[in-house]
């Protein structure tokens, strides 16, 4: 299954916050966000900050880059990240995946991006740079 990928331009970090604060209003000025809450966690995927996101960060992981899946994807669509994740598995390239209603993104870390591009692009992926 080929696709056509697009890196966004801007360098992320996702962050465990503790899981009943009230955000920082900082996340929200980034052109893309996630905000996942459970029973369990809050996290956040969002344009990178100041060294110090603030007191009610529990961690922060940083330097990551965003490959866009380009969509709408149809719902019934099987196979899409386990393609690409497998792909960039036997490159040894770590992943943290968040799926919208219209498609998915790939978060890989800035080191690991030139390497990653390379590795989807011999398997046929078109990757273009900016949205």
């Amino acid at each position: 299954m080929l696709t056509n990928l697009i890196v966004l331009p801007e360098i992320y970090s996702i962050y465990k916050f503790q899981k009943d604060c009230d955000l920082p209003g900082w996340i929200f000025s980034s052109g893309f966000y996630s905000i996942t809450r459970t029973i369990d966690e809050l996290s956040v995927v969002t344009a990178q900050a100041d060294p110090d996101p603030g007191p009610e960060t529990a961690n922060c992981s940083r330097d990551w880059r965003i490959i866009k899946v380009k969509g709408p994807l149809d719902l019934s669509m099987v196979g899409v990240i386990a393609d690409i994740a497998g792909i960039l598995k036997k490159e040894q390239i770590p992943i943290f995946t968040v799926s919208t209603f219209n498609t998915d993104y790939f978060l890989v870390r800035q080191n690991d991006l030139s390497k990653a591009i390379k590795a989807l692009r011999e398997k046929g992926h078109m990757i273009s740079t900016g949205q």
